[in-house]
């Protein structure tokens, strides 16, 4: 099964148990989203709702955060670990976007990932849900060892596996596929207990396809 047989495997049936994905992140406005991309990084989504609901409430704007300092910030998303960097770029950020944009969100890759805090997955994930613009493939840590695991990339830097998916993944499902595959991550193929046998999608996983052949080689 070559690679592209693969993808079209995985978007079938992961459309068909998903339907249309969006993003896990709750938020209001592009502003708000950013802050809870930037937030994401080595933290559940679950954990940066409930951080989000309550900050949101007292401060959700750049010129709000650009006025508080560091120190306050980081008390409000101490949970969501490495604080102070995520703290320290949240406010540099918001003064960038005040500077630079207007306090607006530039919707230009090149412009985004100069933001503080704000690498390609950071944009990709804004671009994606905001303008429904696709640039690349959003690569985050599920993506990133699940299609390893279906055997779509051999790559473990998230800027080569993003350029290998781009080849094999059409481009108008770019934004869907990452959101596919996050959402079977946290509900088959979890990393410490992946649940293979009942994975919609194991016919077209190249691990599954070791596993089976490990498994009739035990029997004999």
């Amino acid at each position: 099964m070559t690679k592209k047989e693969r993808v079209k495997i995985v978007l079938e049936k992961l459309k068909e148990k998903f339907g249309k994905p969006h993003c896990a992140l709750n938020y209001d406005t592009p502003f708000e989203l950013l802050v809870a991309v930037i937030l994401s990084a080595q933290c559940t989504d679950v954990r940066v709702n409930i951080v989000t609901e309550e900050m949101f409430k007292k401060v959700n704007t750049p010129e709000e955060f650009a006025a508080l300092p560091v120190e306050d910030i980081e008390e409000m998303i101490r949970s969501t670990g490495f604080f102070r960097n995520k703290a320290k770029n949240i406010k540099l950020c918001s003064e960038q976007l005040l500077s630079q944009y207007n306090g607006e969100i530039p919707q230009e890759m090149d412009k985004l990932i100069k933001l503080a805090g704000v690498g390609r997955k950071t944009a990709n994930v804004v671009r994606g849900e905001i303008w429904g613009v696709a640039d690349g493939i959003t690569v985050d840590t599920h993506v990133k060892r699940i299609t390893n695991l279906l055997g779509l990339t051999k790559e473990t830097d998230p800027v080569k596996i993003e350029k290998d998916l781009m080849k094999i993944v059409p481009h108008e499902s770019w934004i869907d596929f990452s959101h596919y595959i996050i959402l079977q991550g946290r509900d088959k193929c979890i990393a410490r207990r992946p649940k293979c046998d009942e994975c919609e999608i194991n016919m077209a996983c190249k691990h599954y396809e070791e596993l089976q052949k490990k498994r009739a080689k035990e029997k004999k």
